[in-house]
């Protein structure tokens, strides 16, 4: 039996973030300023972040 290719073999991992209030961070894509930029917002406090481990 052929071995499957190391490249057909990826894993898919999610990783969930929560914020100190207790909400969960979701990552955003904003247009501003002529420029494409990645946020993280809590759902709860609406707090926003350039990263989700900024939360901490």
């Amino acid at each position: 039996m052929a071995q499957a290719s190391k490249n057909s073999r990826t894993t898919s991992a999610t990783q969930k973030f929560f914020c100190s209030c207790g909400g969960e961070i979701k990552m955003k894509t904003v247009f501003e300023q002529g420029k494409v930029k990645n946020l993280a917002e809590c759902e709860k406090c609406k707090r926003t972040e350039r990263r989700p481990s900024d939360f901490k």
